[in-house]
């Protein structure tokens, strides 16, 4: 069946792509692409509710990402813990609640003591529910779900016969979560590069030039103006 979606989205997620460009264009090393990016995430979340999205889902980091140098790794570690402590109260304040998602096992203690932080300070919040993928991969996601799943299967908790389409979802870190319905992509780059795999089935995708951290408010309204013209029919063809 086709579904309108002359009223918005209700759930967008980001890859937000080109922050090392966009600092190496101004001569300046990556980090301060990503400190800019940062600085745009806090924009986008405050223009959501105006545009009528209740949920924004953003790639931080991947597990890919552990590949980069050691001082860029170390540096965007860095940020996401100043980031936490800098923007928790304002978060709470403007009736944003937080959740991460992604393998928790190789961050550092003091950063996922944060996460779990402001996700207890935030939890009573509804406005705006921000989720932010740290070491995320969407295969790497499926496995531990699959994983889990199992477990449940042989201590007796499901049937095998009982496992559908509608049962690994209530596994994956975004259980918690409608499938978005529209990933956005700056930078250029024309690649889910393993984000929300399963979740993304029948999402409408935007690929575009910008780069994240020219990414503004009103480059956001004109890509949610887009998606209300787009005809999304799930497989179904209009009679």
């Amino acid at each position: 069946m086709a579904k309108d979606s002359s009223v918005g989205p209700n759930h967008v997620a980001i890859i937000m792509d080109g922050n090392g460009r966009w600092a190496q264009m101004r001569n300046r090393p990556r980090l301060f692409g990503h400190h800019a990016g940062a600085r745009r995430v806090r924009e986008i979340v405050e223009a959501c509710p105006a545009e009528g999205v209740k949920y924004l889902t953003v790639f931080a980091f991947s597990t890919e990402n552990w590949k980069r140098t050691q001082t860029e790794v170390a540096g965007l570690m860095k940020l996401f813990r100043r980031y936490i402590q800098r923007e928790a109260r304002d978060l709470l304040a403007n009736g944003v609640r937080v959740r991460f998602i992604g393998d928790r096992v190789r961050l550092d203690d003091k950063l996922v003591r944060l996460m779990d932080e402001l996700e207890l300070l935030t939890s009573q919040n509804d406005r705006v529910h921000l989720t932010v993928a740290l070491n995320y991969g969407g295969r790497d996601e499926v496995t531990r779900a699959a994983r889990r799943l199992a477990l449940d299967v042989a201590a007796g908790k499901l049937m095998p016969a009982d496992v559908g389409d509608e049962t690994l979802p209530k596994y994956l870190d975004t259980c918690f979560l409608p499938d978005p319905d529209l990933v956005i992509r700056t930078s250029g780059e024309a690649r889910i590069s393993n984000f929300l795999l399963w979740q993304s089935a029948y999402a409408e995708y935007e690929f575009i030039d910008t780069l994240w951290p020219d990414f503004t408010p009103e480059v956001f309204a004109k890509v949610l103006t887009g998606f209300k013209a787009r005809d999304r029919r799930f497989g179904a063809v209009k009679v």
